[in-house]
């Protein structure tokens, strides 16, 4: 049996809230191109990904990536702080 390495998604941006235990809210913005007009628009959304060692703090930028699910809307977890 041969097992598949999956490329798991990495995304960086800044924690916004860190009020919860083993959990911090973080805030990913990218850059689009509006499809008609052209103009450059930032879009942005904020993802709850698990501290296990509660590290990283309001302010901070992090780095994060996908992981199984780990409760209802955490599917993420920090892997640095820069």
């Amino acid at each position: 049996m041969v097992k598949k390495t999956v490329k798991k998604r990495v995304l960086s941006g800044k924690v916004v809230s860190d009020k919860m235990d083993k959990t911090v809210t973080v805030l990913v913005e990218r850059r689009v191109k509006h499809p008609v007009y052209g103009k450059i628009l930032t879009k942005s959304s904020k993802i709850a990904a698990h501290d296990e060692s509660n590290k990283s703090r309001m302010g901070d930028f992090v780095t994060i990536e996908e992981s199984r699910p780990i409760s209802k809307r955490k599917a993420w977890t920090l892997v640095n702080t820069d």
